[in-house]
């Protein structure tokens, strides 16, 4: 990529992350070309979807998510790096308003720009689960896509204004419907 090309590249994505955290993921991608002060045809050669921009927004962010997995399963317990890991993705989603519905719609679509991210989200998800699970500290009954289900609505709950001011309460009741022991007060430590 040329080096004009790319500093346009950076800028567009900055601009969009404004854009987006202010207007969620609904943020008109011609809005996005006016304010980043380009053309929407040098917006759509660089991103040629919204899902694409997203991707490219998301990406870092969504790594980072995978990394944090990777740690907390060597170094917490199973429950412990189960419900750490839940709160950081709640806490992710709540910084791209919106972005859950398009997660949940990329996860099961192969064609979808977002699909490989949220595959390594899933996977890194029911990973965790899986290990809690043969420790005997989360519930048999559920897999993977029962977690991510359960993730992403709890995401698009507090995403809405309504229920924002709850979101801590939420976690908790969902993360000890989870567990198999929840008068240990799990999910109360893992929020520290």
């Amino acid at each position: 990529m040329r080096a004009d090309a790319k500093k346009n590249h950076s800028h567009i994505l900055a601009v969009a992350r404004e854009v987006i955290t202010e207007h969620g993921a609904d943020a008109s991608m011609r809005d996005i070309s006016r304010r980043a002060g380009v053309g929407l045809a040098t917006l759509l050669r660089h991103f040629p979807t919204r899902e694409a921009l997203f991707e490219a927004l998301l990406c870092t962010n969504l790594d980072a998510l995978t990394q944090k997995a990777d740690v907390l399963e060597t170094s917490n317990s199973p429950d412990e790096a189960l419900v750490s890991w839940f709160r950081e993705w709640v806490a992710f989603t709540q910084s791209y308003k919106g972005v859950v519905a398009l997660m949940a719609a990329a996860h099961t679509n192969p064609d979808s720009a977002l699909y490989a991210s949220c595959a390594a989200v899933h996977s890194a998800s029911a990973r965790l689960l899986l290990r809690a699970q043969a420790d005997g500290t989360a519930r048999t009954d559920m897999n993977g896509d029962d977690l991510f289900g359960l993730m992403a609505a709890l995401g698009w709950v507090v995403d809405l204004p309504s229920f924002a001011t709850r979101a801590d309460h939420l976690f908790h009741i969902i993360a000890s419907a989870i567990l198999t022991n929840p008068s240990r007060n799990i999910a109360e430590r893992a929020a520290c």
